[in-house]
């Protein structure tokens, strides 16, 4: 057994109670736009993404019964921090440290009462699950010695809300908030057995021909309300999206990201059984499995999962792990796709590969 190997043993996600309908943006609001995403509405966050990651934990904990004291590592990935040289340029000096993922993550293990956890914040725009998973996978895991009941947790917290221009209608509907907890243990772990194995983790950046992602600061910009109404920020420090750009550059990023796991994996496309892309929106989803078609990789494409949650970024591959769970069966490719750093021509893309355990296949077949 390969000490430093590891899986997905549970995950649990946290998802908001305000949804914000498609309504709420009225006839201003693309009239295509449901057809070219499948997103009806999007849940929105009152809480910090701090907040939200303990909320996933919780949750995991209700539903595994993993006790923290087993945690030996928590990567916390937050998509919706703004990056530093941003956050250096227009805010001062404090609210440039609350934007530190390092921090937050710190800052989760201290209110979850974990005082020998080590810990790491990242963002990776919607890769970031993925880089974290390649991280534990390649850093981690050979230097923890993970004992047989031992666990790391991957958090994800995505609260693009506050970070949303919603005077653009053209980007302004994409993005829900959410947060998960994702608890990685060994094949030996007993109170935590593996349903899927990590076969491969990567992330990595990739050249663009021009920059499709910045920040920029809108004055005067509407803000919905929880009662259904609308506010007005003077001053909002926003993401500037080039959405035509990244339609055009995630369905190949991610077609790539799976031929090149397969590779290194030294598997073969008809070994694909299920392919569980980031959840961008449908027609994004659509385009991707038609590269992947072309690639030879027929297995099937889970899409569809944006109607009531948005593009959760991040969040977006544990979720639909989560929520097709039971049938996932055999090889599982999980591609990303993300924009680069701020005004840089640059995109993100990664890939993960499952493999589900005769643990995981036994309970599915029970529960078919």
């Amino acid at each position: 057994m390969n000490p430093a190997a590891l899986g997905i043993s549970a995950i649990a996600v946290h998802q908001p109670s305000w949804q914000l309908d498609n309504a709420w943006f009225g006839p201003a609001m693309p009239r295509k736009f449901f057809h070219h995403t499948g997103i009806e509405s999007r849940a929105i966050s009152l809480d910090d993404e701090v907040t939200m990651g303990i909320a996933a934990v919780r949750k995991l904990q209700r539903e595994t019964g993993c006790s923290l004291a087993d945690c030996r590592g928590i990567v916390f990935v937050s998509p919706s921090f703004i990056p530093a040289s941003i956050a250096r340029r227009h805010l001062d000096a404090a609210g440039a440290a609350r934007e530190r993922p390092g921090r937050a993550a710190r800052e989760i293990a201290r209110q979850l009462g974990l005082t020998r956890c080590r810990t790491i914040g990242i963002n990776w725009f919607c890769c970031g699950f993925t880089r974290a998973l390649s991280l534990v996978s390649h850093r981690w895991a050979p230097r923890l010695g993970l004992r047989r009941d031992e666990f790391v947790l991957v958090v994800v917290a995505s609260r693009i809300s506050r970070i949303t221009d919603y005077a653009n209608v053209q980007t302004a509907g994409l993005f829900g908030d959410m947060a998960s907890a994702t608890l990685l243990a060994t094949p030996a772990s007993r109170r935590h057995p593996i349903h899927f194995d990590i076969v491969h983790a990567t992330a990595e950046k990739q050249q663009v021909e021009k920059p499709a992602f910045d920040f920029v600061v809108r004055d005067h910009v509407p803000v919905p309300a929880p009662d259904g109404g609308t506010s007005h920020d003077d001053a909002r420090l926003v993401y500037a999206l080039d959405g035509m750009a990244i339609a055009e550059i995630a369905p190949r990023a991610m077609s790539a990201a799976v031929g090149k796991a397969l590779a290194e994996a030294g598997l073969g496309a008809a070994d694909v059984n299920f392919v569980v892309p980031h959840q961008a929106g449908t027609g994004i989803v659509r385009f991707a499995g038609m590269k992947l078609d072309e690639l030879g990789v027929h297995g099937e494409l889970v899409n569809g999962l944006t109607r009531r949650t948005g593009n959760v970024s991040a969040c977006s591959v544990p979720h639909a792990l989560h929520e097709t769970w039971s049938r996932l069966t055999g090889l599982v490719a999980c591609p990303t796709a993300a924009v680069g750093a701020p005004g840089r021509p640059e995109a993100l893309q990664g890939c993960v590969l499952l493999r589900s355990t005769p643990h995981h296949d036994r309970r599915a077949t029970v529960a078919a």
